[in-house]
């Protein structure tokens, strides 16, 4: 009586823990299906919300995934779960890419580029508005101005330095204003020192590209 009451405890025992086991299992399984039903859903939502949320969606994307590789140690032969990891990983590394895409702010355009190379990126824009220049800053604004078109003055067009004339008539126009702000009798000695190497470089240059743009046209 006693070896059949032991034995039926054992079974008793064996059962409960492969029931715990079976649990653990279908539980590490849920995780895994969770992951790649994450990772469905989102492809599925448009852009214009994900960029909204797009690092909440990069935050839960994290700690799913996580979830799942842990989940996969539960699971005895977790061959099929591991692909099925792997296949919604590499769906939404190529859906991330894509987004990014998406969300990268346009270009700007070769105007614009221009403007930035010569002033700072943003710093002046289609409304040249020169209100940020100021006594303190405008002598480090002229040199800027004037190294980066001494730097590129090989690759600007006629057209490019039509513009970048009427930027630097622009600047001038400024430099008056901020004249009367307190501009210091060293940093106007060194402007004046810059606007005498631009002026011949501007003359020259434009010139040339005219020349060249001369000779494209006649081939």
């Amino acid at each position: 009586m006693k070896n059949i009451q032991l034995l039926s405890g054992i079974a008793f025992i064996a059962l409960a823990f492969t029931s715990c086991k079976d649990e653990k299992q279908e539980k590490a399984q849920k995780t895994v299906d969770a992951y790649v039903a994450y990772v469905d859903s989102v492809k599925n939502v448009k852009a214009d919300d994900l960029k909204a949320d797009w690092k909440d969606v990069e935050a839960e994307y994290d700690r799913k995934a996580a979830e799942a590789q842990v989940a996969l140690a539960d699971i005895k032969d977790n061959s099929a779960a591991t692909e099925k990891i792997n296949a919604s990983k590499t769906k939404y590394e190529e859906f991330k890419k894509e987004m990014t895409t998406v969300f990268a702010p346009p270009a700007p355009s070769p105007q614009q580029q221009l403007r930035n190379s010569l002033f700072g990126e943003g710093k002046i824009g289609e409304d040249m508005n020169f209100d940020w220049v100021n006594a303190k800053n405008i002598h480090s604004v002229y040199q800027q101005f004037v190294h980066t078109v001494e730097n590129n003055k090989d690759k600007y067009s006629r057209e490019d330095w039509d513009k970048i004339k009427i930027m630097y008539e622009a600047l001038d126009s400024r430099k008056n204003t901020v004249e009367k702000e307190g501009l210091t009798s060293e940093d106007n000695r060194k402007i004046a020192g810059l606007k005498v190497k631009f002026a011949p470089m501007y003359t020259l240059n434009r010139m040339g590209a005219k020349s060249e743009e001369n000779k494209e046209a006649k081939k």
